[in-house]
This record gives C-alpha cells, structure tokens and sequence, in this order.
C-alpha cells in the first residue's frame, strides 16, 4: 500500500516510478517507506513455517498485490513492497530478493526457484551523478506460465514472455519472447519449447 503523501513527496515518489533520475539516498520519504518495509520483511522472516496464515496476511500486507493463491519460502526481501504484483499460483523458493523502485509484475503461474533477483534501480555511468546519490528505475515483467531457474538476476527494465523458461545461474539484461528456453551471462535464447 502506498502511504499517504504530500505534494513534493508524491512528486519524489513518481519521479522514482515513471524511470527519472531522482535522489534516492537523502529522500527521507523514500527512506521512510524503506524503512518500514524492512521491518515488515524482518517481521515476515522470523514467522516460522507453520505460521502460514499469519505469513500469508503479511505478505499481502507487504505486497501490492497477490493472487489468492501464493507461496513465498523466506527469507524474503524487497524494497517498498507496494510496487510488486504477483498473479495466481505464485511460488517463490527461498532468498527471493525483488528491488522494487519500478514496477514488478508476475503472470499467473510463475515458479522461482532459490536465490533469484530481480532488481529496477539502477545507477547512472557518470561517477559524479552516482556520487551524489542519484539513481532511477525501470520495471520488470514477468508474463504467465514462467519458470525461472535457481540463483538467477533480472537487470532494469526487463520483459520475460509467456512460456518461457530461464536456466540457473542466467543474468537476464535484455527482453526475452515468449515460449523459449533461454539462459547465460547474458540471459539469450537457446530454443522454443
């Protein structure tokens, strides 16, 4: 859930969320929500197992927004939470880590398996702009019916299509279509399925 905001902090907000170059490290609203989310995902990680009702009320609590039928193992991380959206028959294996200053979005029937990223924020080249704290974001896609493989990250701005499966330990830095096999560093396509 996005807090409510004034004027100047919803511009920072949707300055972070439309991909513009924003100051991320002295925007105490930023630093704010960061803040309460980590204490939510802390929160979430010290529930053990067997608390899968109250894990689940978190997790939505967390999440922008969930199929009714998920499963994240913890630990789980993520930055503002309200940025994310996962679809039907989610599962994410453990160590999942979503940096969600742009928009995530996963289809229906996504499987993650352990120790997967998936990061929007980025750093501009110039040493001078990163110096002084500037970054921007760009969404990830996910579309229906994707498996991602074990230890994988997804780069800013990514689209996974529908279908498609991604091979472990594959650094996705450039779209990849529906319906294909893909894997390596850099993530390419290797064939249909």
């Amino acid at each position: 859930m996005i807090p409510t905001l004034n004027a100047s902090q919803q511009r920072e907000l949707e300055k972070m969320m439309s991909g513009e170059m924003y100051a991320a490290s002295d925007n105490h609203t930023l630093l704010d929500i960061l803040a309460a989310t980590q204490e939510k995902c802390f929160a979430l990680n010290q529930l053990p197992p067997s608390k899968e009702v109250e894990r689940n009320a978190l997790l939505r609590e967390i999440i922008g927004r969930t199929g009714q039928r998920f499963k994240i193992i913890s630990p789980f991380f993520c930055d503002y939470g309200f940025n994310i959206e996962i679809g039907e028959n989610f599962f994410a294996n453990t160590n999942l880590v979503i940096l969600d200053e742009g928009r995530v979005t996963f289809g229906d029937n996504v499987f993650i398996a352990p120790n997967c990223a998936f990061y929007t924020a980025g750093h501009p080249l110039d040493a001078v702009e990163r110096n002084d704290g500037l970054q921007y974001a760009r969404g990830i896609t996910v579309g229906n019916d994707v498996w991602i493989g074990g230890n994988v990250v997804v780069v800013p701005g990514v689209t996974i299509g529908d279908g498609t499966v991604i091979g472990a330990g594959s650094v996705v830095t450039h779209d990849i279509p529906a319906g294909v096999l893909a894997a390596g560093n850099p993530c390419r396509v290797i064939r249909k399925i």
